[in-house]
């Protein structure tokens, strides 16, 4: 399950069955001053079957930890825990603006290509697919 954490909303995507393609999911919304909404995500991911969490890691242009990094680490394995599932994360730099320009191309109408959480769940599926595609050594 591939997450794009945000101080707003929360773009989640899947992959498929076979691990070879990430697909945007849903987007949970965040309430500003309260805590992340780890049980709604631990409810999709269980309904899902999740076996890995793949977060994606707002790091900062020149590839530094921003401090928003240490705030998603925390939610990544707080959620990765209550699951007893691994987390890994992921650089996610670019990934909205990438989001949004794919969705902006897509021939959806107007004001389905306007609403906010389909950017970031487009984000999700981004950031899932780069873990996916990522080069692997010794099998791992």
């Amino acid at each position: 399950m591939g997450i794009d954490y945000g101080e707003r909303r929360i773009g989640v995507a899947l992959s498929d069955p076979t691990c070879t393609l990430a697909s945007p999911l849903t987007v949970v919304e965040r309430r500003k001053g309260k805590r992340p909404p780890l049980r709604r995500l631990e409810e999709i991911a269980r309904e899902a079957g999740v076996l890995r969490l793949v977060v994606g890691l707002p790091l900062d242009l020149e590839g530094r930890e921003t401090d928003w990094c240490a705030e998603t680490r925390r939610v990544g394995e707080r959620l990765a825990e209550r699951l007893g599932i691994p987390v890994d994360f992921v650089d996610e730099r670019l990934t909205s603006a990438r989001a949004e320009r794919a969705i902006r191309s897509s021939e959806l109408p107007k004001s389905k290509r306007e609403q906010k959480g389909r950017v970031d769940a487009a984000a999700a599926a981004f950031i899932l697919q780069a873990w996916i595609d990522r080069p692997r050594t010794n099998g791992a």
